[in-house]
């Protein structure tokens, strides 16, 4: 009798737990899908950058300077800025940003809003400067991308493009349309190219007995499949596609660097900044750092960034499109 309580009591436990486990996964399901419902938000972040650097030095001076001097330099800096008070103009403000491009170029979101938050109070005096880092990616995305910069040229206001590590192929696309492009002497510069890859599985699928059906309207709506097989038409149809977009890239880079000699550069090749100014598709070789740090001293710095803050179900559909273009989309990689 004992056991058969035993047994009963243990079949009552583990019921408990089992309830309480699915009462857990439903909670959490519940949860995750109330923050899929969320709208994404998004705010505006600037920084004084002219601040930035003065905390900077000062930091550094109270350490190192006797206190007297010291406190000599502190006279003086106020003395500077009720003498900035008194002048009427208003002086020249740079407006600074960073793109920093994944594969899907999937910083355009924030990056268009930055600079919709910028054309709405900027004027030829002033200036932009983008901090970029990009190896490429898919084309639409960085062609809306450089569309973006375009926004900024058409207003007549002076863009700056420094690359410390790399901007090549889409991100070429982007600094090319610059007034000025500025580059560390070695960040990587150019590949000027378009590529399409992917594997095709049909011969697996053939040799394993596995049929693979594709229905399209339209002669060309595929060109070439990862599982059906691909045909001569198909290859040569993509190959005239590819050639079309390579074509628009280098007319572009024509119309913002008329002294490119494109027939040299739009090889796919890249090249080092030190190269790269032979070659002009830079303009000086000179870091972001240095850049900024230079302007300082005639001009107030803003740094801007648009945070945007995404549910998860958003965060989780994002990484599946990306492994979805990187598969499947024309890369300029």
């Amino acid at each position: 009798m004992s056991n058969a309580f035993l047994e009963l009591g243990i079949f009552a436990a583990e019921a408990v737990i089992i309830t309480l486990l699915i009462l857990v996964i439903l909670v959490v399901f519940f949860m995750l899908l109330a923050k899929g419902k969320e709208k994404t938000k998004g705010k505006l972040i600037i920084k004084n950058l002219n601040q930035k650097y003065q905390e900077i030095k000062e930091t550094l001076l109270v350490e190192t300077l006797p206190k007297k001097e010291f406190k000599q330099f502190l006279k003086s800096k106020k003395a500077e800025e009720k003498a900035k008070e008194k002048v009427k103009q208003k002086p020249k403000q740079i407006f600074v940003l960073t793109f920093h491009g994944d594969i899907k170029a999937s910083a355009v979101s924030s990056f268009s809003e930055e600079i919709t938050a910028i054309l709405n109070i900027a004027t030829p005096a002033d200036e932009v400067v983008v901090r970029l880092e990009s190896a490429g990616g898919v084309v639409h995305g960085y062609g809306l991308a450089a569309a973006q910069l375009m926004r900024i040229r058409a207003r007549n206001i002076p863009l700056v493009i420094t690359v410390d590590k790399i901007a090549a192929s889409g991100g070429y696309m982007m600094a090319c349309i610059a007034n000025k492009v500025l580059a560390a002497p070695f960040a990587i510069i150019g590949s000027i190219g378009v590529v399409v890859q992917l594997p095709n599985f049909h011969r697996l699928l053939k040799d394993k007995q596995i049929d693979f059906e594709l229905h399209t309207a339209g002669e060309f709506k595929r060109t070439i499949t990862l599982f059906g097989e691909n045909t001569n038409e198909g290859r040569e149809k993509l190959q005239h596609e590819i050639e079309d977009i390579h074509g628009l890239f280098k007319n572009l880079i024509h119309e913002y660097r008329q002294q490119v000699d494109i027939a040299k550069v739009a090889t796919g090749e890249h090249w080092l900044g030190q190269q790269a100014l032979s070659l002009q598709l830079i303009d000086e070789i000179k870091t972001s750092d240095d850049y900024l740090f230079e302007q300082i001293k005639h001009a107030e710095l803003f740094e801007i960034h648009y945070e945007i803050k995404k549910p998860l179900f958003a965060r989780l559909s994002s990484s599946a499109s990306m492994l979805r273009e990187k598969l499947f989309g024309f890369s300029m990689i």
